[in-house]
Parts: C-alpha cells; structure tokens; sequence
C-alpha cells in the first residue's frame, strides 16, 4: 500500500516476537476531513492493527504511514481544545516550582503545536524553543514570539540547539511520544540535550486508562504507540534515562504525565505514586495479551448493541446522523462499520463545517441543522463530550430526537429519559 510501511518489530525493543491483541477496522486518516472540490480524489484507509511485543509489553500500530503526510500540514491547534490551555499554564508551574528550575534556563518542545505551552513555560521566566513539524503552525507560533523549529526532532537536531543555546534543563513530550516510529533516535536526542540534572517530562495517553474508560478511538494513525510504564522504563534504561516520578491526568480519557531523567547522573528518589503504578501494571498484566484481548471482546459487544438499534431504526424508515468531527470519531465510525448508516455529521467546530468526513465523505454541517432536519437517530461519536452535548441540544430532544451514546456503555438519550441500550 503506498505511504505505509509495515513494521515486523518492535519499536521499543526491536524484538519480532509480537502478537495481533487488538483487530481495529482499517480507516482513513482520522483528521483528512475534505471540502466539496476534492470529493473525486480517492481517500485510501490504512490497518489500525494493534500488536503486543511478548518481550517487553508495548502496545503498537506496525503499520506506518508516512509522517509527511499526516503532519505537515497538520489542522489541530492545541489552544482549540477545550481546558488544554488552562492545562498547560498550571503544568508549567507545577514543574517549574516542583522541580526548581532555575530562571533563565532552556526549556525545548518537541510537537510544541501553536506554543501554548511553551508561552506558559515563557512566562515562568524560562528561554524557550520549539519543535514541530507542521510548517504553517510552526510559523504561526514564531510570529507569535515562541521560536519554533519547522521540523521533526531527532538527535542531529538535538545536537544542532545544543551546540547554539546549550543544555536543556527541562525537555517536554506533551501527546506526541505516542507519535513517533523512530523512538531510539529521538531518545538518543533527549539525551543528548538534556542536562545531567534535567528532566524529561511527557504526557502521553495511558493504556490503563484508555480500557477502563473504553477510550479505543484513541487508536488512530498518528498514534503509533500506547503506552504504559514498565515498557517505557526498559526503554528509557537503554537511553541513559530513568523514570522517577508520574501523575495520573484526565486529558485526552486518561493520561500520565511522566517525569524521567538522566540514569547515570540524575538524583532526584522515585516517587511513590510511580512504585504503585508499577505494581498496579504488573498486577494487572498490562505486558501480556490476555487484558487486550479481553477489552477486544468488550468493545465488539458495544459495537453489536449500537448496530442492532441502529439497523432496528433504519428498517422503520427512521434517518441516523452522528455528532462529532475529529480524528476519534473516524476510527469510532470506521470500527462501528457507521459510515454506511449514516447520512449526515454536525460539528460545532467552523472549521469542519462545510468539509466532507475522511474516506467516507459524509457531509459535516453546523449542530444547529439538528433542529432544522431533526434526524431520527443520533450518534454521538464525540461520546466523552456527551454531557454538554446534551446539554446544548435539548431543543433536538425535546422536539422528539433521539441521541445514541455508544461509549463507555451504549445508552440512549430521548423524551422519554436516559436509558441502556
């Protein structure tokens, strides 16, 4: 298939012993949501296949598709996302005062997006530099005075700020480790960089979280990694690198905001927090295939309740439409097998209104179209924004709509109350 490449290792450990825990249904790229003029260019959709290493238990994606074209000309801008803003100032104190980074010191970003952190972390006193390989929102952020790097981090990168600002004493990840398929470069640039009493501090989706809340859409293929801790710190290791401390978050469905460090160098204890994470891991299996297997299971019975409603409303002549136009929903609508059941998406972002989906080419309008079509049935695939959702389309419900929450357990939405499917 063109601009995929398929791994046969691992990209942590670089063993070829892995397994197939997780059969996610091919998709188009989450986030190629197109305008009218473009709807004859076909849309390919790529496997989403998630494998297990039986070495040393990472969650990946070995099917790889080309960065450039999944992030030079990247949409997302982080200041859009609701609360990441708010986010980003208290983490950047919290680890400014929490790690006693002096005034004036380097801190990099790699995936730094519009510089929302970075501006954060600017005005903590900090020199700051980012990284990001989309050129239009790199640009944006330099203009907007956070200097950004129009480009991929890797180690000769690395060496390049290092050798005209020094060393970095803070260098943050924030949802882009899970992005990378040349991990040992970029660590190998981290290193690199970072001083000997620096930290490493990262934010990832954490796979603990993402099945408790049955959070799977967050599969898709900018994401070629899931992680957990025991892996990581294997691979750290190799690295020179060493995790001491982590904080659990409620971004993006559960998330862990991980703290490492120099191995060879650094001095600050691990934490206790980070002990009991590693212990709940391993009592849990987390490196073994049966929790992914089991989760599996639970997401197809999910799916089942959602499609034998749904073909039950479409036989009675009733019309579906879904809610929600991000990168989650495609993979929700491609795994659910929707895109054949659904006519129509609303959004109640401009800049998806008026485009068509990824692949599917379902047409996007504003949620305000909910009250002028009033469709039968709605899904709502932007399902961990379900409640103000709801809230907001009260008029939809009371004029006799009917809203589908698929995740984490199917229920409906109607005049007649809140129910599970």
């Amino acid at each position: 298939m063109q601009h995929v490449k398929h791994k046969t290792d691992c990209r942590l450990c670089g063993s070829s012993s892995l397994d197939h825990v997780l059969p996610i249904r091919p998709s188009a790229i989450g986030d190629a949501f197109i305008p009218a003029d473009r709807l004859d260019e076909p849309q390919d959709l790529y496997p989403l296949d998630c494998y297990l290493c039986l070495d040393c238990g990472h969650l990946q994606n070995l099917d790889v598709v080309d960065p450039d074209i999944l992030f030079r000309d990247y949409t997302y801008r982080t200041s859009v996302s609701l609360g990441l803003v708010e986010h980003f100032k208290r983490y950047a104190h919290s680890v400014v005062t929490g790690l006693s980074i002096p005034k004036e010191s380097l801190v990099v970003e790699m995936g730094s997006n519009d510089g929302s952190l970075l501006k954060a972390f600017g005005n903590e006193g900090m020199r700051v530099q980012g990284i990001d390989p989309a050129r239009n929102i790199a640009a944006a952020a330099t203009a907007d005075g956070i200097p950004t790097l129009p480009d991929f981090f890797t180690s000769a990168l690395a060496a390049r700020i290092k050798s005209e600002q020094g060393e970095a004493k803070l260098f943050c990840a924030n949802n882009v480790f899970a992005h990378i398929d040349n991990m040992s470069d970029v660590a190998k640039g981290i290193r690199l960089l970072l001083a000997n009493d620096g930290a490493f501090v990262f934010e990832v989706s954490y796979i603990v979280d993402m099945i408790d809340n049955m959070v799977f859409d967050t599969i898709y293929h900018e994401h070629v990694s899931h992680h957990a801790l025991i892996p990581l710190e294997t691979f750290l290791n190799k690295h020179d690198m060493t995790l001491f401390h982590v904080e659990r978050t409620a971004t993006k469905g559960g998330s862990i905001r991980a703290f490492a460090q120099p191995k060879s160098t650094g001095a600050r204890p691990r934490s206790d927090e980070l002990s009991k994470l590693f212990a709940e891991e391993e009592r849990r299996g987390i490196t073994k295939p049966k929790i992914y297997q089991d989760w599996f299971v639970a997401i197809e019975q999910r799916k089942r309740k959602v499609l034998a409603y749904l073909d039950e409303a479409i036989a009675a002549g009733k019309t579906v439409a879904a809610y929600g136009a991000s990168t989650t929903t495609t993979t929700l609508l491609y795994h659910f097998e929707l895109e054949g059941r659904i006519k129509f998406i609303v959004d109640d972002n401009p800049l998806k209104q008026g485009l068509f989906s990824p692949g599917a080419h379902l047409p996007v309008l504003p949620s305000s179209e909910l009250s002028a079509k009033i469709p039968d049935v709605v899904v709502i695939l932007a399902w961990t924004y379900a409640e103000p959702i709801l809230k907001r389309n009260q008029a939809y419900v009371d004029a006799g709509g009917t809203f589908i929450i698929p995740l984490p357990q199917p229920r409906i939405v109607g005049r007649e109350g809140d129910a599970a499917l």
